[in-house]
């Protein structure tokens, strides 16, 4: 699987730090990622060029996060026939809420998936659900996740203390 990649686009620095649990859960699951500041506003051609060459460049998926009028992900999903997965994120203005509406606004026709607000781990999530279609050994991997996940809830349920 190593040429499995997503790419994961930021419109700004300053939002890196939200998209650090799609990195944990890409890194787990194996999946080669590689993170972009781009902005569709500042940068408009260079991110133009990279998306144009992204599949020809091995990206099968990718993550668009940004905040505010939040137009990444629309731009990027207008420019590529890739899946396009939109993160809004969590600015001072709105908790969010104008990056949110932003990316579900899409028009018909240029569809972007969109994940709550700063939900960086249920993007990365869907993109290895989508990968796993066409890459098997994936699926295992997510229904161990989800095992594990189960585990957790259950164990915390049998050690935790009574409140009363």
């Amino acid at each position: 699987m190593n040429n499995l990649k997503v790419a994961i686009i930021v419109g700004s620095s300053s939002d890196i730090p939200h998209l650090e649990k799609a990195e944990e859960l890409l890194k787990e699951f194996g999946v080669v990622y590689e993170l972009k500041v781009l902005s569709a506003h500042r940068t408009p051609d260079a991110l133009q060029e990279y998306v144009k060459n992204a599949e020809a460049n091995g990206v099968e998926v990718i993550i668009a996060a940004a905040g505010k009028a939040a137009a990444l992900p629309g731009v990027v999903a207008s420019l590529v026939t890739l899946p396009v997965i939109g993160i809004p994120i969590k600015s001072s203005f709105l908790d969010g809420m104008d990056s949110l509406l932003s990316i579900v606004q899409m028009p018909e026709g240029i569809p972007v998936g969109c994940m709550g607000v700063s939900n960086a781990a249920n993007a990365a999530l869907y993109a290895v659900q989508m990968l796993s279609l066409k890459y098997p050994q994936l699926q295992k991997k997510i229904a161990a996740y989800r095992k594990k996940q189960a585990r957790a809830i259950k164990e915390f349920n049998e050690n935790k203390k009574s409140l009363r």
